[in-house]
């Protein structure tokens, strides 16, 4: 081993101490629910939001543009990936995802995804018609990554994410951008051990602006008209910090069991403990895999007081078919997070893997 692959692994070493130390003080409760673009917390993919989004670590592909971009490095080719969320259940919120992940080189991995939540149509009311029927708008929230991730040795890998965060409704709109960054560490004889770290949805305030903040106004001594428009707060990104270890349990060449476990320090919420398990097992034409998470916080357990809509337990699974000499897989996949009153979140989508 060089000199730079070991300073590499002094530097992951020190930075989780640091930042371990971090999120034992972090999370402010005088600051909980004061940030805006919340729907940027929300994993939109379904694989890794079924083992209750503890894969920090482990995450592969796509999925971990979301949960730590440095998991991206482990991309074999080529992945695109679409998936569906209703999300709030009985809500009517509907949340689009799509991406690819690519290979650009020899050791330089390649992400783009767009995620879109669409709140549905709602009625345009004015002072002078109160009742509407005078048509629709339909507010949405989108969000649009590109990552890089790089492999610096067989153990470790890192990775940046830059995201372009646009809410609209009638007549004001919000954009602001925002990055993420992690570092992965693998080891072990079949590198079954594995450590994350990511700190997510850094940036500048937002604030949303146009014509729906304008007024006209007549002065009574004058008659003049004028118009005055309103000044609006600036609101933050909800940034958080992210820790995880997995552990792979091989039980043999066609079976396999993943246990993850993440803590989240939220900065703008309560923080998080997120464990999850993965079991995989293959054949010669098929991949499957079943899932299950838990995710706990401060007050989950307190139903009339309880901050999150959000009741802990997910669950889910996924068939790969393996297709040609290389194996590439065309896979479906599902998911069922459990939402109190709300009723159950489902997440369906589609996967091509291409090796």
């Amino acid at each position: 081993m060089n000199n730079s692959m070991i300073k590499l692994k002094k530097t992951f070493i020190v930075g989780a101490a640091i930042l371990s130390g971090f999120v034992v003080n972090a999370g402010n409760e005088d600051r909980v629910g004061s940030a805006g673009a919340s729907h940027m917390l929300v994993n939109p993919w379904a694989r890794s939001a079924a083992a209750g989004s503890a894969g920090i670590a482990s995450v592969n592909g796509l999925e971990a543009s979301f949960l730590n971009i440095a998991g991206v490095a482990f991309t074999d080719k080529t992945q695109i990936k679409f998936n569906y969320t209703n999300w709030m259940g009985s809500a009517s919120i509907g949340l689009n995802s799509a991406g690819i992940a690519m290979k650009v080189g020899e050791s330089s991995f390649l992400a783009i995804s767009i995620q879109s939540m669409n709140f549905g149509d709602v009625a345009i009311t004015t002072v002078a018609n109160p009742e509407g029927n005078i048509g629709f708008f339909s507010p949405r929230a989108n969000v649009f990554n590109i990552g890089y991730a790089r492999t610096f040795s067989s153990s470790i890998s890192g990775g940046i994410n830059f995201k372009v965060i646009s809410e609209n409704i009638a007549d004001l709109k919000a954009t602001g951008v925002g990055i993420d960054a992690g570092i992965r560490y693998v080891t072990g004889e079949q590198d079954q051990m594995k450590f994350g770290i990511t700190l997510r949805n850094v940036g500048p305030v937002m604030r949303y602006k146009g014509d729906g903040l304008a007024n006209q106004v007549n002065y009574v001594g004058t008659g003049a008209i004028a118009t005055l428009e309103q000044r609006t707060a600036t609101y933050e990104l909800p940034s958080l910090l992210a820790i995880g270890a997995a552990y792979d349990f091989i039980f043999n060449e066609k079976n396999k069991l993943n246990v993850a476990f993440g803590f989240t320090a939220n900065s703008f919420s309560s923080d998080q403990f997120a464990l999850g398990l993965d079991y995989g097992m293959t054949t010669e034409k098929m991949a499957f895999n079943l899932r299950a998470g838990y995710v706990y916080e401060r007050g989950l357990l307190n139903v009339e007081n309880r901050a999150n809509a959000l009741v802990g337990p997910t669950a889910g699974f996924s068939v790969d078919a393996l297709v040609g000499e290389t194996k590439n897989a065309l896979g479906i996949e599902y998911t069922a997070r459990f939402a109190g009153i709300f009723g159950v979140i489902h997440t369906l989508g589609a996967t091509i893997s291409l090796k």
